[in-house]
């Protein structure tokens, strides 16, 4: 399968998180096949004096569409991100990490909305121990993103 995912981060060395970011996801999920160049841009759904650093790639893995969210968000844990957004209150943070869309090996794209079965307050525990919160895919505001859509284009031509 290959999943595109959208990195970003507007606090400290951003795309020094970003490439540790990358790095882990690769040791743990699978291979980058390519990434965008970085994207600057002001913070989206929130104020903020911190421009983020975005880029996107694509990740050739065998992996679920749930492995690979969990093992996102224990990337995002690992690099000092203590909180998940939660109903669109957006803040500063070192990283995030979203799936944007997936595509089986026949080229197929994957569609699933997989809500969170717990309340967002204690988030379901996977095998990885990290928190997963309501998966969709394809992520249902990337259209919306300039930060996601421009790296995005990018990677897929």
């Amino acid at each position: 399968m290959v999943y595109y995912l959208s990195l970003g981060a507007n606090l400290g060395n951003r795309e020094l998180t970003i490439r540790q970011a990358l790095d882990m996801i690769e040791q743990q999920a699978g291979h980058i096949l390519r990434c965008s160049t970085f994207y600057y841009s002001a913070p989206w759904g929130f104020e903020s004096a911190n421009e983020f650093c975005n880029l996107c790639c694509a990740l050739q893995t065998d992996k679920q569409p749930l492995e690979v969210l969990a093992i996102t968000q224990q990337t995002e844990k690992d690099l000092g991100r203590k909180k998940k957004s939660i109903d669109g209150h957006y803040s500063d943070r070192p990283i995030d990490i979203d799936l944007i869309m997936a595509f089986d090996d026949s080229g197929k794209e994957i569609r699933c909305d997989i809500p969170n079965p717990q309340p967002p307050v204690s988030d379901h525990e996977t095998n990885t121990g990290a928190h997963v919160s309501m998966l969709t895919l394809p992520h249902p505001l990337w259209q919306e993103r300039d930060f996601v859509k421009v790296p995005l284009v990018e990677i897929m031509q």
